[in-house]
């Protein structure tokens, strides 16, 4: 099974000095800047996702790429663009259109000659069709033979329309002999509905087909849709997962037939959750929380407001990273760094009924980072756990990466840095 890196354009400065929190003056982003392929000696990944909603930085999502770096793409192509050659090995890349970020319109934004020409003008490996995504998971339709009167006129009208789209695509796909190969999407409500739109897309000559739509749904009703599709998808028949990894169910994945996935959820939970921030392979931990007083919003608000005295902010922000440094070199122990912690915790989350008092204590007691290998976690030390701004926090995702890589490696049996 291949992991594809969705990109987003999440970069780390190599320049940055995180004991002095400051940048080269001469640092450059784009030309600086390192993405995670060229962090690692081993790349954690198969291939990018590159999506045209993000590029395009369609409706809310916001647009991640600037003016600037959008005309760069379009220009240098892909593999350019990404510096691939800096890769440690070939790297494919993947494009969709990015459905989520125009769910919410009664049609795509596109046409399939801009999506088409989007794809091969960038020169991508791969080519997701045109498609509108299904926010509906009604199995109990599947309970009188596919009933479509359990769903919504809406609802089937989009999977009616995802299949249309799938096969102009792949008809204009072959009149314009374009290089990438094509894969069409399955949307669906139920197992039966996303068999019967991978029985279509087969049909239609689809021989790679990406599974759309399914990351809100609950393990068992995914497996229930895999089970589904396995029993009518053909032999060579290739499945992607769209935005789902779930390390824990990827060798029944591989059983049912997906053949790749990809997933931002190791990078985001780096500082999205509450918890699960730093991933090993026995577990994760919760990050340190140590705000920036000049860089946190929350925290800058209470000051603004009065509620808080800003030079206080600063003592206790500066005792945090003392004695995380202290605690490093062996001259604090957990209970003192500990006691540090929750006392800036209690100053600018006052409201909060909620302490990180025991995860904070099992980060600090096992102090994961020094048993792990990654090249993140070799350079930073203890800097890679502590939740505090986008330099830590990114590299922390990197770090992340790394370790599902491994993971689906491990499970799945793959030797290491294999594309298989």
């Amino acid at each position: 099974m291949k992991f594809f890196f969705p990109d987003s354009q999440d970069l780390v400065d190599p320049s940055f000095d995180f004991e002095r929190e400051r940048r080269s003056t001469t640092r450059k982003r784009q030309r600086d800047d390192l993405y995670a392929h060229e962090v690692f000696s081993t790349t954690p990944f198969d291939g990018l996702l590159v999506s045209k909603g993000i590029v395009d930085g369609y409706a809310a999502l916001g647009s991640r790429y600037t003016l600037a770096q959008r005309h760069r793409l379009l220009r240098l192509g892909a593999p350019e663009f990404f510096r691939l050659e800096n890769a440690p090995r070939k790297l494919a890349i993947m494009g969709d259109c990015g459905a989520f970020t125009y769910v919410k319109e009664e049609a795509p934004p596109y046409s399939i000659e801009e999506v088409l020409e989007f794809y091969g003008g960038c020169r991508f490996d791969y080519g997701i069709s045109l498609d509108h995504v299904i926010l509906l998971f009604k199995p109990e339709a599947d309970l009188r033979s596919f009933d479509k009167t359990l769903v919504p006129p809406e609802v089937q009208a989009r999977r009616n329309l995802t299949l249309e789209l799938a096969e102009r695509f792949l008809r204009k796909h072959k009149a314009g002999r374009y290089a990438f190969e094509p894969i069409g999407v399955a949307q669906g409500w139920s197992p039966l509905s996303y068999a019967d739109s991978v029985k279509s897309l087969q049909k239609m000559g689809y021989r790679f087909i990406a599974l759309g739509g399914m990351v809100p749904l609950k393990t068992p009703e995914l497996l229930s849709c895999l089970t589904a599709i396995n029993e009518v998808r053909k032999a060579g028949t290739q499945l992607h997962l769209l935005g789902i990894s779930r390390t824990e169910h990827l060798k029944e994945f591989a059983r049912l037939g997906i053949t790749s996935c990809d997933s931002t959820s190791p990078l985001r939970q780096a500082f999205k959750d509450d918890k699960d921030n730093y991933y090993t392979p026995s577990g994760n931990y919760t990050a340190l929380r140590i705000p920036q007083v000049e860089g946190n919003p929350k925290l800058q608000r209470l000051i603004s407001s009065g509620k808080v005295s800003q030079d206080t902010a600063r003592k206790l922000e500066k005792a945090c990273l003392e004695a995380m440094k202290y605690f490093e070199a062996g001259r604090k122990s957990v209970e003192q760094v500990l006691a540090v912690l929750l006392e800036y915790e209690r100053f600018y989350d006052s409201e909060s009924k909620k302490s990180h008092e025991d995860a904070y204590r099992l980060t600090l007691t096992d102090a994961p980072w020094r048993k792990c290998h990654c090249e993140v976690c070799r350079e930073l030390g203890y800097h890679v756990v502590l939740f505090r701004g986008a330099e830590r926090n990114r590299r922390r995702g990197f770090h992340n990466i790394w370790t599902f890589y491994r993971q689906l490696e491990s499970q799945l049996g793959r030797a290491k840095g294999s594309a298989a």
